[in-house]
């Protein structure tokens, strides 16, 4: 067996997945949530691959998926920001200063 064998039996069932999604076969709502996260990550892949590789065209590539991510991920860093501002708030409070 070679190496990428795994690799590539995971885009295969990952491609797989998105065709069949886009052809009207749906999996489920757990299954859409997760592709709708895996494309912006495999672009973000294959721009740093295309960057790399010295193409210009991956930073546009992962710039795109970094982007499309960040905008799949804002409720989850806006949780992180604020659990970071009460536990900045409560330090503050419990420091003593002398």
């Amino acid at each position: 067996m070679k190496r990428n064998t795994g690799l590539a039996a995971l885009l295969i069932a990952f491609g797989a997945l998105i065709l069949l999604n886009k052809l009207g076969v749906h999996m489920g709502p757990f299954i859409g949530s997760v592709m709708g996260y895996l494309i912006p990550i495999g672009m973000v892949g294959l721009g740093y691959v295309g960057i790399q590789n010295g193409s210009k065209f991956g930073w546009i590539i992962a710039g795109l998926g970094g982007i499309i991510l960040i905008g799949k991920l804002a409720g989850w860093i806006i949780i992180l920001l604020a659990i970071g501002l009460i536990g900045y708030g409560i330090s503050m409070l419990t420091r003593r200063t002398v």
